[in-house]
């Protein structure tokens, strides 16, 4: 009787009994959301130059299923084990984001951010995330004391500013603002002092302040800060992105016009509307009910992402999940701020959601993170 217990009770201790079915169905109707979305936002543009209209969904369809391998392979080991190689990650990708300024990077529209691959980019910057999450879980559960001390706040700070600035340098402003969101995610979820946090916010305005000072930053970036703060004063090119994503996400009224059915969609009217701006495609097409609803979802799993950071039994795995669970709210509350103007245009894609192979994949090892915490809360 005892043996058959015994061999219940372990049973009962396998992970595989404790995936978090809410989480990965969340994912995946996102995920579905993008794959309509984008196919609807770069359908009438392959049409109008006779190309495949399927062209970037199929591509789309290769990245979330290399994902998905991603995801079970993550998942699959202990993510202890990560912990061990935290440090090798996070060395990689600094090593990455110095050799993509070199020659071996590829350049478009002034930024210098990829590696091409067969046809394909790949972006360093998307994987810094990921291993800047593991980084600093790694070094925060190490501490011995209930609150990081002024020391351990400086230290961990500068592990994350220097992949900060070799992303900022690209320039990606966008990918900086997710890696700060990750640092102050998981020094809040630390227990880090307020006061600390204060003077880090205010060190971080300075450096901001700083930079636009001496001309670090774009004149296009400039150009679109300008225009969210000032749009009376800006000029009408400079507004052009955020007043077609206004007036796209506006046409969908309550209802939307339908699927495949968005005017501004199909004629092309908001730039990058298959990457940063898929949300107006959404707000066009699915109005005001169907955007409401993809915003739900990504409510659904950042709830899940919180739960799982505090069911974790070790902080190692409360740290990884913080740290997830910031990077995805960031971006979330970015992108569809800035199609809607509560938000600078800053070019965050929508996880799961915008075209992109990188962040797809990044996006699915933070899931594949996310599962193997909670699957192994009870070890």
């Amino acid at each position: 009787m005892d043996l058959v217990a015994g061999r219940a009770w372990v049973d009962e201790r396998r992970p595989i009994r404790h995936l978090d079915p809410v989480l990965l169905l969340t994912t995946g109707a996102l995920t579905l959301v993008g794959l309509l979305l984008v196919y609807s936002a770069t359908k009438g543009s392959l049409l109008q130059f006779h190309e495949d209209p399927g062209y970037y969904l199929k591509k789309q369809i290769a990245f979330f299923l290399l994902g998905t391998i991603l995801l079970l392979l993550v998942a699959s080991a202990d993510y202890r084990f990560y912990k061990v190689y935290a440090g090798f990650a996070y060395a990689a990708v600094i090593l990455a984001l110095a050799l993509v300024r070199t020659p071996l990077g590829s350049s478009t529209a002034g930024a210098q951010r990829w590696f091409e691959f067969a046809g394909f980019q790949v972006t360093p910057s998307e994987f810094t995330k990921i291993a800047l999450v593991l980084m600093l879980a790694n070094v925060l559960s190490e501490l011995r004391t209930p609150q990081p001390a002024l020391s351990d706040v400086i230290r961990v700070t500068g592990l994350a500013a220097l992949p900060m600035l070799l992303v900022f340098l690209q320039p990606d402003i966008g990918t900086s603002i997710v890696l700060v969101a990750i640092l102050a995610g998981v020094l809040v979820v630390a227990g880090t002092r307020a006061r600390h946090l204060l003077a880090l916010s205010i060190v971080g305005v300075v450096l901001i302040l700083g930079a636009f000072q001496l001309h670090v930053i774009k004149d296009y970036q400039v150009a679109r800060v300008t225009a969210f703060f000032d749009r009376q004063s800006t000029p009408a090119d400079a507004r052009y992105n955020l007043d077609q994503s206004l007036i796209a996400i506006g046409s969908g009224g309550i209802t939307g016009q339908g699927y495949l059915h968005g005017r501004l969609t199909n004629l092309n009217f908001v730039p990058e509307q298959h990457t940063d701006f898929i949300f107006t495609a959404a707000g066009e097409e699915f109005g005001f009910v169907g955007s409401a609803a993809i915003l739900l979802l990504f409510a659904i799993l950042l709830w899940r992402a919180i739960r799982i950071a505090y069911l974790s039994k070790d902080a190692f795995g409360t740290f990884t999940a913080a740290g997830v669970a910031s990077m995805f709210a960031i971006q979330m509350f970015v992108n569809v701020g800035m199609t809607i103007g509560i938000m600078p245009i800053t070019g965050i894609p929508l996880p799961f959601v915008s075209y992109g192979g990188s962040a797809m994949l990044a996006n699915y090892v933070g899931v594949g993170l996310l599962l193997n915490v909670h699957m192994r809360r009870f070890k």
